[in-house]
């Protein structure tokens, strides 16, 4: 028993080392300002957009084709 509180002490303090290292990266970061996260989000979402468009003619390109080509 003794040698399991003894594991459990050993994994807490593990546990402990682990989110004080989490907290001191954390801290690190260069976090993006109001008018920079709405740019990048712009741009995420323009993005997004653009790809899905391609990805949606590209699949009525071929769904046309195949319907072409078996019908």
């Amino acid at each position: 028993m003794a040698a399991q509180t003894e594991t459990n002490k050993g994994a807490l303090k593990k546990l402990k080392t682990y989110f004080r290292g989490v907290k001191a990266e954390v801290k690190k970061v260069n976090w993006p300002n109001r008018k920079e996260l709405i740019n990048h989000t712009a741009v995420v979402i323009a993005l997004c957009s653009i790809v899905g468009l391609i990805i949606w003619l590209f699949d009525t390109l071929v769904r046309g084709l195949l319907s072409f080509i078996i019908g």
